[in-house]
């Protein structure tokens, strides 16, 4: 996640929490009858539009960082496209290392095999 992306979600996050702890102090001074139950109702509903406002902007955040910086990775669509690159070309050197009169043919028809290399390794 980008840094800005991670601040709105950081500040949303204390927000909401916040709002939260609001509500549930609100409950409990409702419970008891207490006068501050009204003023602290009206800052909760104005906490609750505050936090909604902070998702929206965690939101809108995302789309703006997306849309000038690009997407960081694909790795799907990328990877498949190096992968093909890289079979295309072992194909060619297959191929050209067995044609006849090259210098890596052998005279007895059998082609030297390469040294396995892992996957995993990302050879």
């Amino acid at each position: 996640m980008a840094d800005p992306v991670r601040a709105a979600a950081v500040r949303a996050g204390l927000i909401g929490a916040f709002a939260l702890v609001q509500a549930v102090t609100d409950v409990v001074l409702a419970a008891g009858h207490s006068w501050l139950s009204a003023p602290l109702l009206l800052t909760t509903v104005l906490t609750s539009v505050v936090g909604t406002w902070a998702v929206l902007d965690v939101w809108v955040t995302r789309q703006v960082w997306n849309q000038r910086n690009g997407v960081v990775s694909s790795p799907s669509s990328a990877a498949r496209t190096l992968r093909r690159e890289r079979r295309r070309a072992r194909r060619a050197a297959r191929r050209a290392d067995t044609q006849p009169g090259t210098a890596t043919a052998t005279g007895g028809g059998t082609v030297a095999r390469r040294r396995h290399e892992p996957r995993h390794l990302g050879v």
